[in-house]
């Protein structure tokens, strides 16, 4: 698996999709940042933790489209399935690949947070308040935003394995999961605000409540809150497990197929 893996994170930096993925990825943070926390003038950074996880729906196709869609075009995929590694350990050395990639992103874009520190020691200076009190909140917004931001990046990746395990084009696998990735992410969201607005689009409860579960959005909030959901974290590792389980099982009956 750990040679895969380092292929895999090679691959992604001897070509150009890698350092155009973090590119893409810190602009937009930057960007969002500006505009959800500084432009604002709010402490709260609920709204762009939201906003960034739905800008996941087009920059994790952009990682996951070439992992094994790649291997079938170049026609090196009967190379992978006769090496000497498990195919559980080769779908796990891809898919980690991918993820620290996208982790790496995550942890960069930290550096948006440091203008908060001024701006908490300036209003320390207006008010009586401690540092302490002004910055301890946010603080626990920023980390549980961070953590969530890696669970739901480890579930999304992993449907975007599954995607490009399916199909020996890139641009087919990266369209396919957008369409997944932006209907588990766009459906909890229009519940939430159907709900908002006293006006339901669906009926019928169990429907709502089952659509709610499959959305990626339906336990992001409490994080950014700075509260840890555990029976969220097993929620989006559950995905992750399932869709990667899937995956193997893909090549286990190509294998024998």
């Amino acid at each position: 698996m750990r040679a895969i893996y380092r292929k895999e994170l090679r691959s992604y930096f001897i070509n150009p999709i890698g350092y155009i993925y973090l590119g893409i990825f810190l602009v937009a943070s930057a960007i969002l940042f500006y505009f959800t926390v500084l432009a604002s003038a709010t402490y709260s950074t609920a709204a762009y933790f939201t906003v960034l996880v739905g800008s996941l729906v087009v920059l994790v196709p952009l990682l996951t489209m070439r992992l094994f869609a790649e291997e079938k075009k170049q026609r090196t995929e009967q190379l992978l399935l006769t090496a000497p590694v498990t195919l559980t350990g080769m779908v796990l050395g891809k898919y980690f690949a991918a993820l620290t990639v996208y982790g790496a992103g995550v942890l960069v874009s930290c550096v948006n947070f440091i203008p908060l520190s001024f701006i908490a020691a300036a209003e320390r200076a207006d008010e009586t308040e401690s540092l302490r009190s002004i910055v301890g909140p946010v603080a626990g917004e920023i980390v549980g935003g961070v953590v969530a931001l890696l669970l739901v990046g480890a579930a999304l990746i992993a449907v975007g394995t599954l995607i490009s395990s399916l199909t020996e084009n890139q641009l087919s696998a990266a369209i396919v999961s957008i369409g997944v990735i932006g209907g588990m992410t766009l459906i909890g969201l229009l519940n939430r605000i159907t709900d908002a607005n006293g006006q339901p689009w669906i009926r019928f409860a169990w429907i709502r409540s089952a659509l709610d579960w499959i959305s990626v959005l339906g336990r992001f909030a409490s994080f950014t809150n700075g509260i840890f959901d555990f029976a969220a974290i097993f929620y989006y590792l559950s995905i992750a497990f399932v869709f990667l389980f899937l995956t193997v099982r893909v090549y286990e009956k190509r294998r024998w197929g």
